[in-house]
C-alpha cells in the first residue's frame, strides 16, 4: 500500500496567534476561521496553512515544548516567474513585519532568491526559478 501525497496542510505553533494572523493578512493572503477558537488558517495554492498556539500544539502531538531554534531544519517556499515579483514579495513581507534574512541574490543553481522569517522566526524562501515556472493557480511542475 503507498499513502496517497495528498499534502494539504502546514501548520505552524506561534507565540501569539493574534499577531501572526495579522501578519499573513498582511500579506494579502485569504483567512479562515475564528483565531478565537485558537487555530486559524489561510489559503495557499494547493494546501492551507494553519497557524495553531506553539505550545496547544506541542499538547496535541504529545511532546514537550521548548523554545524554538532559529534554524529549525525546514524552509517555506513561494515561487514566482520573475526576479522583480522576488524583490516585490520580500519588500511586501518586510513591510507586513516579517524580518529580512537574505537579501535576493542570484544563486548557484541559476535560480534568484532571497529569505524572510515571520514573527515567530519561520523561514520563507521567495524564489525565481527558470526551471520551475508557476502556472495561473500559482503551482509548479518539478520535471524528472
Amino acid at each position: 500500500m503507498a499513502i496517497a501525497a495528498n499534502f494539504t496542510i502546514v501548520t505552524l505553533g506561534v507565540a501569539d496567534l493574534d499577531r501572526s494572523a495579522t501578519f499573513y493578512r498582511a500579506l494579502g493572503w485569504q483567512q479562515r476561521g475564528d483565531p478565537l477558537a485558537g487555530i486559524t488558517w489561510f489559503r495557499t495554492s494547493g494546501t492551507w496553512l494553519g497557524l495553531f498556539g506553539y505550545e496547544n500544539l506541542a499538547a496535541d502531538v504529545g511532546v514537550l515544548s521548548e523554545s524554538p531554534a532559529v534554524y529549525r531544519g525546514i524552509t517555506l517556499a513561494l515561487n514566482f516567474n520573475d526576479t522583480t515579483s522576488v524583490d516585490l514579495a520580500l519588500a511586501e513581507a518586510v513591510e507586513a513585519g516579517a524580518r529580512l534574512v537574505k537579501a535576493a541574490e542570484r544563486a548557484e543553481w541559476g535560480g534568484y532568491s532571497g529569505y524572510f522569517a515571520d514573527p515567530d522566526g519561520h523561514l520563507w524562501e521567495a524564489a525565481f526559478a527558470p526551471g520551475f515556472p508557476v502556472s495561473d493557480e500559482g503551482t509548479i511542475e518539478i520535471e524528472e
